[in-house]
């Protein structure tokens, strides 16, 4: 065995071992005698061996066999390990050891690593110190005060040192010490209640009083120096008035707190705090149950409740404390039920961060951001919204209860996992500090010597200080995250706000609440419900979650039916993806956003059900802006590449607008979007779709005839596709353009590009799970009767020779999009001389114009509809404005340039801005367009397919009063808006376009 001199005592080895006075660590080593190699390499493993080795001195001087002390060190490891690993975290626990020498002995008890003490032999010990009988805890011998006050004192050091040692030495969990912490902490508090009644007297007989554990002590989780939290509660004894009771339970409860928190020569335990009581600081010290049950049923707040929830009877009169749980036991999971719960839960938060000092904010490891409060409070709102029908969730100690919440499908397995590993170092981190001076701390130190000891002391011996560092930011960061991410969900507050019984889903009651809710068939919703809830899985479990608070969602749109079963569809195809219903429990806008969605909206719905992983774009404001052409251009290219069959091609193509159909729809319903942003979405969304498709086409004649494209191609936007004014229901309005290469044949020049026509139409007319895009070429010189696709030079010989002031017209909106852009500009330079005339609109084709209106007013009405309430065709209606926009445009563009564009409305303030229609007119015109346009959107949003008319369906009519903003019960009143508006358009058309 190396002794003095050996390699142990250098100053190299001893620096490598981790001792940072080198010379003086070897002085105080002989000191000790000729030093076994284990002592010197176990203080090596301690959290600080300068403190340690001095400490371990000093233990040598002060007790009587401090030569065995260091013999016994030598031989067993076990209790060198226990004790040099105390001496080197904890000063405080040295000085103990100074003082009562005699308790290293206690150290060396073999069952320390492996047996945990029990509760309530833990207690007997405290009560037998201070000269009491541990079955009654009433005092027997003639102790004064004073000594039994320093004997309970002791006794907690005692104890405090073995359990200490087992934390450092055997690694003891997080939870395993916090709770033998809390059962030391129960224990003392029934020996001070013993030396309380001795010191009391008699008297002491004349009441019954309970000490109720509140906060960590309450959860089982406390630290080694904290406030121990309690609430008394008292009753008289038989025969003894209750005002006497009183003042006797207040005596001892007052005593029981001087004795744990006064300062003596063998110092103190840790303060009593009793200001969670009612009424705090104000109320009295002790009340009755009855006292307790009236101000909790009448005067307690929310945080009050939330602070019962780790209510635990711990000594004194334990039956009485069980009666005082059982009768705030169902309080508390009432309490989420009160008008604004989680925003007084969320707030009190936010104050308590915002009281933290300044200069602690960053290094609280309890209050701050990222701090053991964000975990707890972010458990405890879980645990108080779910517990109400939810028993299983309702433990008290935290990493209990986040382990239940995680099994339960409240939190998600890997937040659960990551959450828990965040506590438990936090709590750990928090134990470290609190030990070194066994002083209520929370701060993490500044000082490298003590970020040196506390690193080494979680295991970080290479470099302490930017490993702990790195360590905790790291949990901090996570913890701050899940706070934000649980703490804040949307979900939360919906599901408090849902009546106790209305979120446990049984049979009957739940077909009662369905029909109070709105649901036409309760039967056949309750049959989704028990599809979507049965069984034992961890998707059942989240669904049952999930499902009050949707049902709740679902009724409040206009078709809380068509919203569940949707529901059901997608969950059917979607249930067993890992992210589905995680996305809606944990992003509770998600959610609402679903069932907005899906119970108003048979467009949406569809394409959700031809989509399902579309969910995904429910999550945010950005998901939910639409792409850029350029973007889906790209996008629809590169997945168009990747596919050898034009077919295969195209279905990808069609997929990306199957899937931006379904933002653009979303986002119109859930944020929502004005008729401007709706039509260039659908725009941009049909140019990309044309031009990648044009392509397809064109590579798929060129194979097909084993040659290039001899002819330059063009697509020229018609009608609403032109003016970028397209909505759910529009077919894309199109002319086809083309320009024989110089020298190539014109007849095949004309064929290939007929065939490029014809391939492009069949591709995107094949069967498939998205909505078709219709290509309606009805407004190409001739008509239907026209050839399909012509030359740029046909084009101008027709309209030199043949081209009627309705082609003029309909020119107004013509824009060139995809294919070649030379083509696309010759083909505006030879349109823009007819639509926009330098000498105006003559009174012939004035006339003819309104003779035209006319005819298509007549004929084209359709059967039966209603002229007051058709978007296009009736009395201040869509055609009405445009026809009268574009009159202006036709007389005036030729010397205004502002109004040669192809959009309505910034054709319409050009004629404002020069004074071609007077402003209030201008104003008329335009709320009737807007009006007409989003009633129209919205009518296809709600049917699922082209409508131009108001619905009759009543629901159907109310949810378009709900996507145009209105209230629930006022589609009337939408009714009588429409109206009102468009006869107001119709006075001014009268005047501007026929001239009334």
């Amino acid at each position: 065995m190396p002794r003095e001199g050996s390699n142990f005592l250098s100053a190299g080895s001893l620096a490598r071992l981790g001792f940072q006075e080198t010379d003086v660590a070897a002085a105080r080593l002989s000191e000790l005698g000729p030093p076994a190699s284990p002592v010197v390499a176990i203080l090596g493993r301690t959290a600080d061996p300068d403190l340690a080795l001095d400490a371990l001195v000093r233990l040598h001087a002060a007790a009587a066999d401090g030569d065995v002390l260091i013999q016994a060190l030598e031989e067993d490891e076990g209790t060198a390990m226990r004790l040099l690993s105390v001496l080197g975290m904890s000063a405080a626990l040295g000085e103990h050891l100074v003082r009562h020498p005699e308790h290293w002995h206690e150290l060396t008890d073999p069952t320390l690593g492996s047996t945990r003490p029990a509760a309530y032999a833990v207690r007997a010990g405290l009560v037998a110190a201070v000269g009491a009988d541990p079955l009654a805890a009433r005092p027997v011998s003639g102790s004064d005060y004073a000594s039994a006050v320093d004997a309970l004192r002791v006794e907690y050091r005692r104890v405090l040192l073995r359990l200490a040692s087992r934390d450092l030495a055997h690694h003891v969990g997080m939870d395993d010490i916090a709770a033998e912490l809390s059962d030391l902490a129960a224990g003392t508090l029934d020996a001070a209640l013993a030396i309380a009644r001795a010191k009391v007297g008699d008297e002491a007989a004349g009441c019954r009083l309970a000490v109720i554990a509140m906060g960590k002590c309450g959860g089982h989780e406390l630290n080694y120096v904290s406030d121990v939290d309690v609430i008394f509660v008292a009753e008289p004894a038989d025969g003894v008035e209750e005002s006497a009771a009183l003042r006797v339970a207040t005596h001892l409860a007052s005593t029981l707190i001087q004795v744990c928190g006064d300062h003596t020569a063998e110092g103190t335990i840790w303060p009593v705090d009793a200001n969670l009581r009612p009424e705090g600081k104000s109320g009295p010290l002790v009340r009755t149950l009855a006292s307790h049950r009236g101000y909790y049923e009448r005067w307690a707040k929310t945080w009050e409740f939330q602070a019962l929830l780790k209510a635990r009877p711990v000594a004194g009169d334990l039956e009485l404390g069980r009666e005082y749980v059982e009768i705030v036991g169902p309080m508390v999971w009432q309490a989420a039920e009160r008008d604004g719960f989680v925003d007084d839960v969320q707030a009190m938060r936010r104050r308590v961060l915002e009281h933290i000092p300044a200069n602690e904010a960053k290094r609280q490891l309890k209050l701050g951001s990222g701090g053991l409060r964000d975990v707890e409070f972010a458990v405890q709102l879980l645990q108080l919204v779910h517990g109400r029908t939810d028993d299983k969730v309702r433990q008290p100690t935290t990493l209990s209860a986040l382990s239940s919440l995680t099994a339960g499908g409240y939190i998600g397995r890997e937040d659960g996992r990551t959450m828990h590993e965040a506590y438990a170092f936090l709590r750990t981190f928090e134990h470290r500090i609190q030990l070194f001076q066994l002083r209520r701390t929370h701060v993490v130190p500044e000082a490298e010597a003590a970020l040196r000891r506390l690193g080494r002391s979680l295991g970080h011996l290479r470099n302490p200080v930017l490993e702990l560092e790195k360590e905790w930011r790291h949990h901090r960061r996570e913890a701050r995250r899940l706070h934000e991410k649980l703490f804040y969900r949307p979900l939360l507050a919906a599901v408090a706000r849902i009546p106790g019984d209305g979120a446990r889903l049984t049979t009957e009651a739940a077909k009662e609440r369905l029909a109070a809710l709105g649901y036409t068939d309760p039967d056949a919703a309750l049959r989704h419900l028990e599809a979507l809830t049965s069984g034992v899985s961890r998707t059942a479990a989240i669904q049952r979650t999930l499902l009050p608070v949707l049902l709740e969602w679902f009724a409040d749109a206009p078709d809380p039916d068509a919203g569940l079963f949707g529901f059901r569809r997608i969950s059917d195809t979607l249930g067993s993806t890992p992210w589905y219903l995680t996305m809606l429990r944990d992003e509770g806008e998600t959610a609402q956003r679903l069932a907005q969605v899906l119970a108003t909206s048979r467009y949406a719905t569809d394409l959700l059900e031809r989509e399902p992983e579309g969910v995904k774009i429910l999550g945010g404001e950005d998901s939910l802006r639409p792409l850029t052409r350029d973007a889906l251009q790209t996008e629809m290219l590169a997945n168009a590449s990747r596919r050898g069959d034009p077919v295969e091609a195209i279905r990808s193509i069609r997929a990306i607008r199957r899937r931006e159909l379904l933002r653009i729809s979303a986002a119109d319903l859930c944020v929502p979007f004005g008729v401007a942003e709706v039509g260039y979405a659908l725009t941009d969304l049909t140019d990309a779709t044309l031009e990648a498709s044009l392509r397809i086409a064109i590579e798929a004649v060129e194979a097909e005839r084993g040659r290039p494209l001899p002819t330059r191609f063009a697509i020229i936007a018609m009608g609403r596709y032109g003016g970028y004014e397209m909505g759910y229901g529009s077919d894309a309005d199109v002319m086809f353009v083309h320009d024989p290469h110089p020298g190539a044949d014109a007849h095949e020049a004309s064929s290939m590009a007929q065939a490029v026509v014809n391939e492009l139409r069949r591709l995107l007319a094949l069967p498939a799970t998205d909505p078709p895009l219709e290509i309606d070429a009805d407004l190409r010189p001739e008509g239907k009767q026209g050839a399909m696709v012509r030359t740029l030079e046909a084009y101008a010989a027709y309209y030199a020779k043949w081209s009627a002031v309705w082609e003029a017209q309909a020119l107004l909106r013509a824009e060139p999009v995809c294919g070649d852009e030379d083509l696309k500009d010759r083909f505006r330079e030879l349109i823009d001389p007819l639509r926009f005339p330098a000498a105006g609109l003559g009174e012939d084709d004035l006339v003819e114009i309104r003779r035209i209106k006319a005819r298509i007013e007549d004929e084209r009405m359709p059967r039966g509809a209603d002229p007051a309430t058709h978007f296009k065709l009736g009395r201040g209606g869509l055609a009405d404005v445009e026809w009268t926009i574009q009159v202006l445009q036709l007389q005036h563009a030729g010397a205004v340039p502002e109004l040669r564009t192809t959009k309505t409305l910034p054709a319409l303030d050009a004629a404002v801005a020069h004074d071609l229609i007077a402003a209030e007119d201008a104003e008329i015109l335009r709320d009737a367009w807007l009006l007409a346009s989003r009633a129209r959107n919205a009518a296809v949003l709600v049917r699922g397919k082209p409508s131009d008319q108001l619905p009759t369906d009543p629901r159907e009519r109310a949810a378009v009063a709900k996507v145009l903003g209105y209230g629930q019960g006022e589609s009337t009143a939408m009714v009588n808006d429409y109206q009102r508006t468009t006869r107001r358009a119709l006075g001014v058309v009268d005047r501007v376009f026929w001239g009334s």
